[in-house]
């Protein structure tokens, strides 16, 4: 991490929401990036979270240092979300170990470039299997447990990237402009039982992946051109808000967007 993002990290959040303490946290895509953030944010409120992921070594590496730190060792598989049968299967394993999820974050995402006359019906279902289809059927695996504690709280990444009409992602802006008529669109249905479902909206977060692709003299410039903070935005950010949304607090928070990007959109 380059000196200058690592001046805008912040230490780990001082809000303590006592209702988060025992609840039980499922996180897709949580082994590297911002999923590792909100793990580890959920881990220090005392919760028991259970994460999947593709990204093995990361994530072994992250349950074990949480462990060494004296929080609860968060439970962990290596599951493509891409296979349905796997991602509600793992889902199924989770909940037998832990016990029914109070809170579902959709975190998992591949925002890989790629131009349109390059695009073919194989990488299009692909890329709609991760950022789109896949919090669908975790959604759909949950449900039933949320049903059965009295309610819960569904949160869905979405993209400020088609928002700002961002160029080189056709089929990931499609998939992640969805998320919003996911969110919307079962809120309704959903709310009947006091599950609540919102969507939290990164910025450009200076993940590790972030800042070796495409942090240079020039993303400097265009972070400085559109962000109206000066900060930039980090993982433990977008972990603060999911954590407000994912807790009592925020009983009254439904169908709605969440944006942290330091004012860019």
């Amino acid at each position: 991490m380059s000196n200058e993002a690592s001046k805008s990290s912040s230490p780990s959040p001082d809000a303590t929401y006592r209702s988060l303490h025992g609840r039980r946290i499922f996180v897709t895509g949580g082994g590297s990036g911002i999923g590792a953030a909100l793990v580890e944010a959920f881990a220090r409120q005392g919760a028991a979270v259970a994460f999947i992921d593709i990204a093995e070594d990361d994530s072994a590496a992250l349950v074990e240092r949480l462990a060494m730190e004296g929080f609860a060792r968060p439970w962990w598989r290596r599951c493509d979300v891409t296979d349905v049968v796997a991602l509600q299967q793992t889902l199924i394993e989770a909940a037998a170990a832990l016990g029914d999820f109070h809170v579902l974050v959709n975190n998992v995402g591949s925002d890989d470039r790629h131009a349109l006359a390059a695009v073919t019906p194989e990488y299009w279902e692909r890329c709609v299997a991760i950022n789109q289809r896949a919090a669908f059927f975790a959604i759909q695996a949950v449900v039933p447990g949320m049903r059965k504690l009295g309610g819960g709280s569904i949160i869905n990444l979405g993209s400020t990237g088609w928002q700002t009409k961002t160029a080189g992602y056709p089929v990931y802006a499609t998939a992640k402009s969805s998320v919003d008529g996911l969110t919307r669109g079962l809120a309704r249905e959903l709310g009947a039982d006091r599950i609540r479902i919102n969507i939290v909206t990164p910025g450009w977060v200076m993940t590790e992946r972030q800042i070796r692709l495409w942090l240079d003299e020039a993303g400097e410039r265009e972070l400085r051109r559109n962000q109206c903070l000066p900060d930039k935005v980090m993982p433990e950010d977008i972990a603060r808000m999911v954590l407000f949304l994912a807790s009592d607090d925020a009983r009254a928070c439904t169908a709605q967007e969440f944006v942290v990007d330091a004012g860019w959109s």
